[in-house]
């Protein structure tokens, strides 16, 4: 019978050893993606001529100060105020309906184009077209949209 092992001798390779496979390794990746280090060589030679590396060289080596900069800007009360007034915003926009959003929106843009022709028309609207008008089912809706839009803004309003 043989003997049971007792001793296991790991295998060290010395430090040249580690090194050539290393580079064995690495020329074999350099040869199966040559084309894609040409192209980011190309790139990196890019912006280098352009002056982009040597800025990001600077920006990092004044990373400190930028952020100051940036933090600053960030303070002040108009921009505090506009991400304040974003969140809001979007806060408002998740209890609408997508749906109702979206035909709205394109009403709006008919409503433009639609404006857009008459202005080009340079046409005078009279107190007499106005009634007529009003007979007009699209334009009723409108009006009759705009009028209870308005008063379920007075009622928010009230409340808040």
């Amino acid at each position: 019978m043989a003997q049971p092992i007792s001793i296991i001798k790991k295998q060290f390779l010395a430090k040249e050893e580690q090194e050539e496979q290393k580079l064995a390794a690495l020329k074999m990746l350099v040869a199966e993606n040559e084309d894609a280090l040409t192209q980011i060589m190309d790139i990196v030679g890019e912006l280098h001529e352009n002056g982009v590396l040597e800025a990001a060289s600077a920006m990092l080596q004044a990373k400190e100060e930028i952020a100051k900069i940036a933090l600053n800007q960030v303070n002040r009360e108009p921009v505090t105020n506009f991400i304040n007034n974003f969140m809001g915003a979007s806060a408002a926009f998740t209890n609408f309906d997508p749906g109702s959003t979206k035909k709205l929106v394109s009403s709006v843009a008919a409503g433009i184009e639609e404006g857009n022709k008459y202005v080009e028309s340079h046409k005078k609207v009279g107190v007499l077209d106005l009634m007529k008008v009003l007979n007009d089912p699209d334009i009723n809706r409108a009006i009759g949209f705009g009028i209870h839009f308005l008063k379920g803004m007075g009622k928010g309003l009230k409340d808040s």
